[in-house]
């Protein structure tokens, strides 16, 4: 038998990694990995949020001075203008303050008088006239005085609105700052609530919300945003909200508990994974991210909003990464893997979608 037909049958019996190629024999071979490219994609966020309806407007009614009163001119529940009248307070002692300056008054004016016309005829002295004129400007301030304590036991509305249940009744002695009746505004309710700092880009007065409240299942009411806080609470790292909602059915009542809805600024470059490839490590999220070397990689994340099945990506992993989606339990950082592109994509279009 000759040599040749010895060596042939012997070259043939060698296994088929023999004749790789120098790169194919280089190339990490490690477990399967189920795998999908991250994508850009747009997203609206839905913020959703809990918050207390208040009153546009609310005050308590307080006397600045004590005293009796002799009239309550409202009634309980009653809608009242801007500064109509809703107490009387006896000011007996008070007119008689006001008739006494007011007899000073004449007086001074007449010492004055008589001082400047002595001045004028060189019998008198300036600084007589001037101790006049002095004591007249004093006693019209105690005119005044005496007015505006007797102004200030009139108490009127501030502003128009619904009286609530008042405190006392007419012949009662009140004290300076003694709560007599609570008026409210209602023709229009403030809603304050809370949101996490970061949705601070996708949010801006004149927004739409959605509002429902226990009171009326099914009913959803419409309101606006109108004022963001202007800075955040470092603690709990959210941002106070306010928005107004139409109240003019008078439906709502302030301090009913309410469930918000509104939909954010749209975002272009989101960024979704599927749910089951994020992790939770020691109270942080993180990814397990496929490298070029087909290398297992874990990076931390930051997540943003959820929908069914996937949430947003803030931070941490960029479009193009190809995250692993299943059997974290099998991998670790450092470990060779064969990718298994499970979202129709596959390792040949990656530099071309991480490009876009």
């Amino acid at each position: 038998m000759k040599t040749r037909d010895l060596i042939l049958p012997l070259l043939l019996a060698l296994p088929g990694s023999a004749w790789a190629s120098e790169e194919e024999q280089q190339q990490p071979r490690g477990l399967p990995a189920e795998v999908v490219l991250l994508k850009t994609q747009p997203l609206t966020p839905v913020i959703q949020a809990v918050g207390n309806l208040q009153a546009n407007e609310s005050v308590i009614i307080r006397p600045e001075q004590s005293g009796q009163i002799r009239k309550i001119l409202f009634l309980e529940g009653q809608a009242i203008k801007a500064g109509e009248l809703m107490f009387q307070l006896d000011t007996a002692l008070y007119d008689a303050a006001l008739t006494q300056s007011k007899a000073r008054v004449s007086l001074s004016q007449q010492e004055y008088q008589r001082a400047q016309s002595l001045l004028q005829r060189k019998v008198g002295s300036q600084n007589d006239r001037d101790a006049a004129l002095a004591q007249l400007r004093v006693d019209e301030a105690e005119v005044s005085l005496a007015q505006t304590r007797i102004d200030k036991m009139n108490l009127r509305a501030p502003f128009a609105g619904i009286t609530g249940l008042r405190q006392v009744s007419p012949g009662d002695y009140v004290s300076t700052g003694q709560d007599l009746v609570e008026l409210i505004d209602t023709s229009s309710l403030k809603l304050d609530f809370r949101i996490p700092e970061i949705y601070l880009p996708a949010v801006a007065p004149g927004q739409a919300v959605r509002v429902a409240v226990d009171a009326f299942p099914g009913h959803i009411f419409s309101g606006e945003i109108y004022a963001l806080a202007p800075s955040s609470d470092a603690r709990a790292h959210n941002l106070e909200l306010r928005a107004r909602i139409d109240n003019s059915d008078d439906m709502l009542r302030p301090g009913l508990f309410a469930r918000i809805e509104l939909h954010g600024n749209a975002d272009d470059q989101a960024l979704l994974v599927p749910e089951q490839a994020v992790m939770l490590q020691e109270g942080a999220f993180s990814l397990m991210r496929v490298n070029s070397e087909s290398m297992v990689e874990i990076v931390p994340v930051t997540l943003g909003q959820r929908r069914p099945g996937k949430v947003q990506i803030l931070s941490g992993a960029s479009a193009g990464d190809t995250i692993v989606t299943a059997g974290h339990l099998k991998l670790f950082p450092g470990m060779p893997v064969t990718p298994v592109f499970v979202d129709g994509s596959s390792d040949a279009a990656r530099p071309q979608e991480a490009a876009q």
